[in-house]
């Protein structure tokens, strides 16, 4: 037993690491940015295509892999990462560390995946979900520590110290994937076909629920990619001042975590209904007190709650619709959430190259807009469903949807439509500014209190 809670820890350091090394590069932009000669805007492309690899290749990677011993898939994953980190701190040249964002990309949810699915594996069924949970952690503990003390080592030390912090992050994980992690056969169990799992893209509903997770990842991340350079250069903070402010916004998004898993088991449809609202109100916060030092420090601990809440409000708003295919559902969401990302840090980084660094927090609110109108569409279509099936007789099938939910589905359509300020009103009092630690890119959850997911193959 010691050994496998070594094995799930060793898992999370891998997770740690790879959201360490993805994300820590939001931090350190400006320097990069000025070591390399680039302009800010083409330096956010580092973030963006890390997204759009990720986006366009996860399904696809994942399946290549599902017929490899899983110890062998995890060390060579692990093990790009910590070349790839070797290579940002050594090279000089923009197209060297923009290629070797790509090629960890497509190792990226294939690690993800796969130590989920190795975590459950390793304890008693009853033990899994806090297996996968401890796993996860791993990416809340990188937006906490990893991402600020990436900005801290570039401010403080150089540029090249930090992406040499990466790098032996994630070679003691290789190794401790060597040591500790089973030889785990491809083959065990049995398999959902490509077929069923496909079926799930021919549900009308299921491409609504895409397209908004999509924007909920543009509004987070066309602000949030640009971290620094707002902080920078509208409350002209110091480099000292981001990274502790980095360090703070990841601390409130573990907590972030516990608040807005309360609200989605009370109410799916209303604390997603609620979360392109909140990010709505937190843009137009940071666009008020942006200029004042003091008033944006708050602001910033605010911004992380609502942005932690991203990740597992949009899994759990998806996985409704995926809920018999959930393999196949995990899959898509890594690929459209980092689709979002991509879409969000270009339109960020347009933003700023044209309108500068005071314009971004508009950029968000567009996409959380936009959300909120998808999110009032896909309702309306999921009730009209329903009232069909019932003047047919027949009772609808509400894909994973909770018979409550299912009740709320109406009401939160109008409040969507209304701008959301019902179901927004609701979910506040309820608590609500929190969330799932983090994105971005990480590209895989559980929904909570569910059964965790499992790997095929």
């Amino acid at each position: 037993m010691r050994k496998t809670s070594l094995t799930v820890l060793v898992l999370a350091l891998g997770v740690f690491g790879i959201i360490t090394t993805e994300m820590g590069m939001v931090g350190v932009l400006p320097q990069v940015s000025a070591e390399l000669g680039v302009t800010p805007s083409t330096a956010g492309w580092l973030v963006g295509v890390f997204a759009l690899v990720i986006a366009v290749s996860g399904p696809f990677t994942t399946l290549l892999a599902s017929g490899i011993d899983r110890k062998k898939v995890l060390a060579a994953a692990i093990a790009v990462f910590a070349v790839s980190n070797a290579v940002y701190a050594l090279t000089t040249q923009y197209e060297v560390m923009l290629a070797f964002r790509v090629i960890p990309a497509l190792f990226h949810p294939v690690f993800f995946a796969v130590a989920l699915a190795t975590a459950a594996r390793l304890v008693p069924a009853k033990d899994a979900t806090r297996a996968t949970t401890t796993v996860f952690a791993g990416v809340t503990v990188g937006f906490a520590f990893g991402v600020p003390l990436t900005s801290y080592l570039a401010e403080h030390l150089s540029l090249s110290s930090a992406f040499w912090f990466g790098a032996l992050v994630n070679l003691i994980a290789f190794l401790g994937i060597l040591r500790f992690v089973p030889s785990m056969p491809a083959g065990q169990g049995g398999r959902t076909s490509y077929g069923a799992q496909l079926s799930v893209l021919k549900r009308p509903r299921m491409w609504l629920t895409i397209v908004s997770v999509v924007l909920v990842f543009a509004a987070m991340f066309s602000v949030y990619g640009y971290f620094a350079e707002y902080l920078g250069q509208v409350t002209h903070m110091g480099g000292t001042w981001v990274s502790a402010m980095l360090m703070a916004f990841g601390i409130v998004m573990i907590l972030g975590n516990f608040a807005f898993g309360s609200l989605l088991r009370r109410s799916v449809i209303r604390t997603v209904v609620a979360y392109p609202v909140l990010c709505l109100l937190v843009y137009v916060l940071l666009y008020a007190v942006g200029p004042l030092f003091a008033p944006m420090v708050p602001a910033v601990l605010v911004w992380g709650a609502v942005h932690s809440g991203g990740l597992i409000v949009s899994q759990s708003w998806l996985g409704r619709d995926a809920s018999d295919a959930p393999e196949f559902g995990n899959s898509l969401f890594i690929s459209f959430s980092n689709l979002g990302i991509t879409v969000g840090t270009a339109v960020g980084g347009w933003v700023l190259a044209e309108h500068g660094a005071r314009q971004l927090p508009w950029a968000g609110a567009g996409f959380a807009i936009a959300a909120l109108l998808v999110m009032g569409l896909r309702l309306r279509l999921e009730r009209g469903g329903e009232r069909s099936a019932t003047k047919a007789g027949r009772p609808e099938r509400a894909d994973s949807a909770d018979s409550a939910d299912s009740a709320d589905a109406g009401g939160a359509a109008d409040a969507a439509d209304a701008g959301g300020a019902g179901g927004a009103a609701d979910a506040a009092d309820a608590g609500g500014a929190g969330g799932a630690g983090g994105a971005g890119a990480t590209g895989i959850s559980h929904p909570n209190g569910s059964a965790p997911v499992s790997q095929n193959g």
